[in-house]
């Protein structure tokens, strides 16, 4: 799953520091998500070579966090588009940026 990823944990923890203190932190929401599917399939994929009798439930949930995270990451780059993030630098954009640094 991890070589499929459009963005690095490091980018999604980017948007979590940015935007998890705006109190619509929609992209931030989605970033934390993507980042526990990754966990739950690697887990998943840990599980298989611990438990080699249960293989099959671990791979059948290891596809799902998959398929999942394959949704999940398209519904976060939409919202970064709609929202207007620069998708290059990962940067919140400055209106947000400024509801942002009202509430601090």
């Amino acid at each position: 799953m991890n070589n499929t990823f459009r963005y690095s944990t490091r980018q999604l923890q980017a948007i979590v520091d940015q935007a998890g203190i705006y109190m619509c932190a929609c992209p931030a929401q989605l970033a934390v998500q993507l980042l526990e599917l990754r966990k739950l399939h690697d887990y998943q994929l840990a599980c298989m070579g611990d438990m080699p009798d249960m293989v099959d439930s671990h791979r059948a949930i290891a596809e799902a966090a998959a398929q999942a995270h394959a949704l999940l990451e398209d519904a976060f780059d939409r919202v970064l588009e709609l929202e207007g993030w620069d998708k290059a630098s990962l940067e919140m954009p400055e209106g947000l940026r400024k509801k942002r640094d009202a509430l601090l």
